[in-house]
């Protein structure tokens, strides 16, 4: 497997490094990621894909490798010119032996996630007026996503959804996540029975290149 390159916002570097956006704009702050994984233009914050996995990696690594271990890997490994394919990504040196294939794998199925779940989510602006929503329904995802975090069992969603399925709560709440509402939310016309949640968003546009 190989690193894709796509520029993503830190809430979406987040997702599929599996940490927290304070994490990656940690990450970006302190020099922790390399700069060629970086696009900081226009007042805008994105994180190149294939630099995820050294952002899992430094984090995900705190309670076993030193900060300055840590930062010997990704300047070894994340400087080096070109994207290794799965199976050159190992380090060494006279202290550390470290194969780094599995945070580019994790990293990479995340990644995979977040597009099928962006493949499944349509934001028509005729529909709930242009939230989120799974595609042919009038579902939002953030109204799933809250309704996941407040506890309601997924029978109980997909009773109060008919045709939810098991991925579709998966993928709308990994969609939420990478795309956190912003601004004043509103209230949904329809919630699962007990379950009170709030969904709105902001798009951000994502630069090309």
């Amino acid at each position: 497997m190989s690193f894709e390159s796509e520029l993503l916002t830190p809430s979406e570097a987040a997702v599929v490094a599996s940490v927290t956006v304070r994490n990656v704009n940690r990450a970006i702050d302190e020099a922790i990621l390399p700069r060629r994984f970086l696009h900081l233009k226009d007042g805008g914050r994105w994180v190149k894909s294939d630099g995820c996995a050294f952002v899992r990696f430094y984090f995900h690594t705190a309670t076993r490798l030193t900060a300055e271990e840590r930062t010997r890997v990704i300047q070894s490994l994340g400087g080096a010119a070109g994207t290794p394919t799965t199976g050159a990504w190992v380090f060494k040196d006279d202290v550390i032996t470290l194969n780094f294939d599995r945070f580019v794998d994790e990293t990479s199925a995340r990644h995979a996630s977040l597009r099928r779940a962006r493949a499944r989510v349509s934001e028509d602006p005729d529909i709930l007026g242009g939230a989120p929503t799974l595609k042919g329904t009038r579902i939002g995802v953030h109204d799933i996503a809250a309704a996941v975090a407040a506890g309601t069992p997924e029978a109980r969603l997909r009773a109060a959804y008919p045709g939810l399925a098991d991925e579709d709560i998966e993928l709308a709440t990994l969609y939420a996540e990478a795309n956190p509402v912003r601004g004043r939310p509103r209230r949904p016309a329809a919630l699962p029975p007990g379950v009170e949640v709030i969904s709105e968003r902001t798009v951000t546009r994502r630069p090309r290149g």
